[in-house]
């Protein structure tokens, strides 16, 4: 953004009598660029998350139904439809993950859909038990897609093992209100988009803390460091720790999606600095635009270049995210250190070229 210096700004007081009103685009006390901060809020509202969200709703309602299907009818056959619709349910919500604000922070969305090493044990615990709260925070781990995929792929050697659990009430009980809690919590989260929250969003254009497009811009970083760099590869290769860690593989029991998953999240955020329609693939407003505009088309392209270089790496990765971990960890390491630039990249030189203070704190200790 073009800043006034202060001594311009002190002559400015002394000898301007009129005094300039705020019109909703000024940062710490400094005018800011005239880049139309409005025009990029409605293109990732109309344009990405809210037919991001509304796609995923309907995937998680078909999740729903092939989850009754299932524990209507335990077969080979419902358990294959049903798996089948898993995984293509956790791919879309790799798109809306990152939207972590309105609504879906506050019912603390991600956290109840993908909070993971999933806790087995006490997930065998309830189940055997048949009591349990879901709506408790203390239920994160014991639910979610993280739940689905032990319920439907880690309960049994084969699918004749797993379907066998399900002639337990308690196991068809656990695995229905799993996926109708998913369902749930993105039809609330769906329904706020819908209504009055889109409104409320596109319109708070100001360009201080508590403004639509610095708060998303700190909730998309923050994402891609904790949730995408952090989660999926920094964890289970075991970078803070020094120690390979395969039980915090995304979709752990699944054989071959948690690589699919991270090219899906970080094709989502590709896709998001670009601005680019959930639904067309049209690029509109977006941080890239906004670099442009501010002369910062090199840091752009920068950005731009890195993630190329992150899906380039990713090539090279098993398909199973917790094998690469078991066979060649450093494979991860290197998917680490490519995601680490981009981190940089975002959380230092493009807030900084757009005025924008990050005000979360990684915990990671990096």
């Amino acid at each position: 953004m073009i800043r006034i210096s202060k001594f311009l700004l002190i002559v400015t007081l002394l000898f301007t009598a009129c005094s300039k009103e705020d019109d909703g685009n000024v940062n710490n006390g400094n005018e800011t660029d005239s880049f139309d901060r409005g025009a990029m809020l409605e293109n990732w509202a109309d344009n990405i998350i809210v037919p991001a969200f509304d796609n995923f709703k309907s995937s998680t309602q078909q999740l729903e139904d092939l989850t009754t299907t299932f524990t209507s009818d335990p077969t080979e056959e419902n358990l294959v439809a049903l798996r089948s619709q898993y995984e293509s349910s956790y791919l879309e919500f790799q798109t809306v993950a990152m939207f972590d604000i309105g609504k879906a922070e506050e019912l603390g969305f991600r956290r109840f859909l993908n909070t993971y090493p999933l806790a087995a044990a006490e997930v065998d615990n309830k189940i055997a038990s048949g009591s349990y709260n879901l709506e408790l925070p203390s239920s994160f781990k014991e639910q979610g897609f993280p739940a689905l995929d032990y319920l439907i792929n880690g309960i049994g050697d084969n699918n004749a093992e797993i379907v066998a659990k399900y002639s337990s009430e308690n196991y068809r009980n656990y695995l229905l209100d799993v996926s109708k809690r998913i369902n749930s919590l993105t039809e609330k989260v769906n329904t706020s988009w819908q209504g009055d929250y889109r409104d409320t969003f596109v319109s708070n254009t100001s360009s201080s803390s508590t403004g639509s497009v610095d708060k998303l811009t700190n909730k998309y970083i923050m994402y891609f460091e904790t949730f995408l760099r952090s989660g999926k590869i920094g964890y289970p290769s075991g970078v803070f720790t020094g120690t390979p860690s395969p039980i915090n593989a995304e979709a752990y029991y699944s054989n071959d999606l948690s690589k699919e998953l991270y090219l899906k999240a970080v094709q989502s955020t590709v896709d998001f600095f670009n601005g680019r329609s959930f639904n067309g693939g049209q690029a509109g407003s977006s941080f890239k635009q906004y670099l442009e505009f501010l002369d910062r088309g090199d840091l752009a392209e920068d950005i731009t270049a890195q993630f190329a270089a992150v899906k380039s790496q990713a090539t090279k990765l098993d398909s199973s995210l917790k094998n690469q971990v078991q066979t060649n960890n450093t494979l991860m390491l290197g998917a680490y250190d490519e995601l680490q630039k981009i981190v940089v990249l975002l959380k230092l030189d493009m807030v900084q070229a757009l005025s924008i203070s990050i005000n979360y704190v990684d915990s990671d200790g990096d």
